[in-house]
């Protein structure tokens, strides 16, 4: 992956970084009046504010999408990102002003540098400071500061994790990206098959979790250091200039899962808090109902797929 990949149009990411702590968090901002949707498939999550992504919701779409280390108290962050948009005059119209809704979810890095050193209202704001219309830093930087993969054995046996990014032009124009946080429990695998970030043998070589679970009679020691170490997460958000409205986001948003099954394995365990968000800018009127919406939207999830899969790669890769 190199910073010649596309990047959609109106979108900024910013990140913050302890690299003392190994802790960070990562924010996108889109721009003003996006739509957006979210996919919860892991079962371990921790989050804010995504219910008003739900299609129930009467809001089209966040103010903001963070993505945060220090897991439930990481969440602290947003208020952090809600004020840095207020002062912007960014967010929903209330009749007492605007009100920034700040849809975050968190990894959980808690036993890794310094356990109380979490991201903060002060570090959400820095991140927004710090956010550019380009493609990010990549690597153990923001939300992918402590960020590890095929935990297995724990956290001294894993591989580092971190932050990826992925994107790819359509061919009407569109631009559609995925930012990753790369976290799992399970493997991160390349598309060949190979292993890229995976859990290590007393040899120091890297071995397949779907290949040891079936074999092994009883789970890990769950009193060890290593177990209790092995928070595990992946975090998504695709994010597209094309004009979506907050349905077709959340078909996108469920189809991106995709990717995380194909670079993660395993993926959505009742250990993982997988979740995917999805946003939409483009500033034309969906198409309407019909064969060739709904074939534009199966080519745009499945394009999200794909590059969710190489964030999540890119993650490993730059870490």
């Amino acid at each position: 992956m190199t910073d010649t990949l596309p990047w959609p149009a109106g979108f900024q990411i910013g990140h913050w970084t302890d690299p003392d702590a190994r802790t960070g968090c990562t924010v996108v901002i889109p721009p003003p009046a996006a739509r957006g949707a979210v996919d919860v498939r892991g079962g371990g999550t921790g989050t804010r504010e995504i219910e008003t992504l739900s299609p129930l919701a009467n809001a089209e779409g966040p103010t903001a999408v963070l993505l945060t280390g220090g897991s439930a108290f990481g969440l602290a962050a947003a208020d952090g990102v809600a004020r840095w948009l207020e002062e912007r005059d960014l967010g929903r119209p209330t009749p007492a002003g605007v009100v920034p809704l700040v849809s975050a979810a968190v990894v959980y890095d808690l036993a890794i540098g310094t356990s109380g050193r979490r991201p903060g209202p002060e570090d959400g704001y820095a991140a927004c400071d710090s956010a550019i219309a380009a493609v990010p830093e990549r690597g153990p930087v923001g939300a992918g500061a402590g960020a590890a993969v095929g935990k297995l054995f724990g956290r001294e046996r894993s591989t580092r994790g971190g932050v990826g990014y992925a994107a790819v032009v359509l061919r009407d124009g569109a631009t559609i990206g995925a930012i990753a946080v790369a976290n799992a429990f399970g493997d991160v695998v390349g598309r060949d098959g190979e292993l890229l970030g995976a859990p290590r043998n007393e040899s120091g070589h890297l071995v397949r979790t779907a290949d040891l679970l079936p074999a092994m009679a009883e789970p890990p020691d769950l009193s060890s250091a290593p177990a209790r170490a092995a928070g595990n997460t992946t975090l998504v958000c695709v994010f597209t200039d094309a004009s979506l409205d907050k349905r077709s986001c959340a078909i996108v948003a469920r189809m991106a899962g995709a990717g995380i099954a194909r670079a993660v394995d395993p993926a959505f365990t009742p250990v993982d808090g997988d979740v995917v968000f999805c946003l939409a800018s483009g500033s034309e009127p969906p198409p309407a109902p019909g064969l060739e919406a709904t074939w534009a939207l199966a080519v745009l999830g499945t394009v999200a797929a794909t590059i969710t899969a190489d964030a999540i790669r890119d993650a490993v890769l730059s870490g």
